[in-house]
């Protein structure tokens, strides 16, 4: 598989200065982990969009800052604001190759279910990443997960039906359900709905309120308004 690599440069900008910096296209990240000082980096932001819509948050990167050694690193986290959508930083964590690591990873679903195309059901996904651990050279970029054997709505795949690389322990309970066919809902089911949805309508505004109440006849200012007309005459 060939290797996924990132370019950075060491950076000594920090505070509000960082926006001019993001506008000429560099991406402040930090980078952690593994007893070492923490190293602030720019990354070009072009560059680093690329990389992170291929790799996600489980996929070993060869990073190189500058003219040091490279290191291999995991994206932890991103920033992005909230108005444009824009990447504003980067958590890039340090690991060492020889020591295991929790992280969570994917599910890919794949194929069809026939009680999806067949008999009209609605396939229903319980999870959609599960954490495991493993020697970060053996962590897997995603888990398949092949939903052609949900040919019924008595079927169901769960965590232990999982099929992991070896190597890969995954953490949480293999009771857990990962995805089933729910049946189509039947007409009485469908009205009954329907029902729940028109009684939760808010009456409109200016409508009579709780029972006995009676809404008034006229505001304030056309009281005011006959009392000033009644002055006149």
């Amino acid at each position: 598989m060939e290797k996924t690599t990132l370019s950075a440069t060491a950076r000594d900008i920090f505070g509000k200065k960082l926006n001019a910096s993001r506008a000429e296209g560099h991406l402040p990240a930090i980078v952690y982990g593994q007893d070492k000082a923490n190293e602030p980096v720019f990354l070009n932001m072009h560059e680093f969009t690329r990389t992170y819509a291929k790799a996600g948050h489980n996929t070993i990167i060869d990073l190189k800052i500058g003219q040091d050694a490279s290191s291999n690193i995991l994206i932890q986290d991103v920033s992005i604001d909230a108005l444009t959508g824009d990447l504003t930083h980067a958590d890039l964590y340090r690991v060492n190759m020889n020591q295991a690591i929790r992280t969570t990873v994917p599910l890919h679903f794949t194929g069809n279910a026939a009680a999806v195309y067949q008999q009209e059901g609605t396939l229903l996904t319980n999870i959609e990443e599960v954490e495991v651990e493993t020697l970060p050279g053996k962590l897997p970029a995603n888990i398949e997960v092949d939903i052609s054997v949900l040919d019924d709505f008595e079927k169901s795949i769960h965590v232990r039906d999982l099929v992991v690389p070896e190597g890969v322990e995954v953490l949480i309970d293999g009771e857990e359900l990962v995805c089933k066919v729910d049946p189509p809902r039947s007409e009485a089911e469908m009205e009954a709905l329907n029902e729940d949805i028109v009684e939760e309508i808010p009456a409109e505004e200016g409508e009579e309120g709780a029972e006995g109440e009676e809404k008034p006849a006229e505001g304030s200012e056309a009281k005011d308004d006959k009392a000033e007309d009644s002055a006149k005459k």
